[in-house]
């Protein structure tokens, strides 16, 4: 912005835009170079710098882990090992107080949720300009760094969770109790198509709800940073320290609640009505 090269709406509009390979309609295979040609390549076009940077960081919290639990010691442990013991005691201690079944895959599963999307609304914590700089650097043009900012990441993992919910659903219920629950309740049998109906909403609205609850909330904290960014440079500090400062309870919270809704959600497919 200094160099006063772009203005304010471009400038918005680059960090908004992710790094996207798909077809192009005339010219084949290759990167997109702005958000129009990203939209042109339809369906199959993949956002890389949301795969690069969630696979990454899920890879080094399987290997933080992992190197803890191996070097995990009875007498006295580090500060990683109480920080990891930390978060697991609280995330066993939120399991246990919302499933009332038996599942070993909950436990691991509301972890995973809670550390991999915490990792990821971590990055909305480094400054807007440092990295998309590197990468313009290296011939990058576009990079967005936050994967929970883009919503075909949010819904994925939304719908990996909807899956769950019903193969859940089926496994514990049977397909006649399933279709009992979507179809019975919660006006009786003479209101069928009306019971199914609501049943349908309810069950869509779940997958709907975690990816966009999560994507809006990232989505407004990544736009106040560009915003602030935008600012002259005694006003960026200004600003952007203390919302900084206040975005870690929002990254913290929005990954707690996707956890719990998880949570939730499954405990609801493992009960029968």
């Amino acid at each position: 912005m200094a160099s006063g090269t772009v203005t304010s709406s471009e400038y918005i509009a680059h960090h908004l835009t992710n790094l996207t390979f798909g077809n192009h309609p005339d010219k084949g295979w290759g990167f997109a170079h702005g958000a129009q040609e990203a939209a042109e390549m339809g369906f199959w076009a993949i956002n890389v710098d949301t795969m690069v940077f969630s696979v990454g960081l899920g890879l080094f919290f399987l290997w933080l882990f992992q190197k803890v639990a191996k070097s995990a010691t009875a007498g006295v442990p580090g500060n990683t090992q109480n920080f990891v013991e930390t978060i697991i005691e609280f995330v066993d201690d939120n399991v246990k107080s919302i499933f009332h079944h038996k599942n070993a895959m909950i436990a691991p599963l509301a972890l995973t949720i809670f550390v991999w999307v915490f990792l990821m609304n971590t990055m909305d914590l480094i400054p807007v300009d440092w990295l998309p700089f590197i990468a313009a650097e290296m011939g990058v043009s576009y990079l967005k760094v936050v994967p929970t900012t883009d919503v075909n990441a949010t819904a994925g993992m939304a719908l990996a969770v909807f899956a769950l919910i019903i193969y859940y659903s089926i496994q514990q219920k049977g397909v006649k109790g399933f279709v009992a629950e979507l179809t019975l309740q919660p006006l009786g049998k003479w209101l069928l198509p009306f019971n199914l109906f609501l049943e349908i909403v309810g069950l869509l609205a779940k997958p709907i709800s975690l990816a966009l609850r999560l994507f809006g909330n990232m989505y407004a904290g990544e736009m106040i940073f560009i915003l602030v960014a935008l600012l002259p440079f005694w006003a960026q500090w200004l600003l952007s320290v203390p919302w900084a400062i206040f975005h870690i309870l929002v990254i913290t919270l929005q990954a707690f609640i996707f956890m719990v809704l998880t949570i939730v959600y499954l405990a609801m497919a493992h009960d029968s009505h």
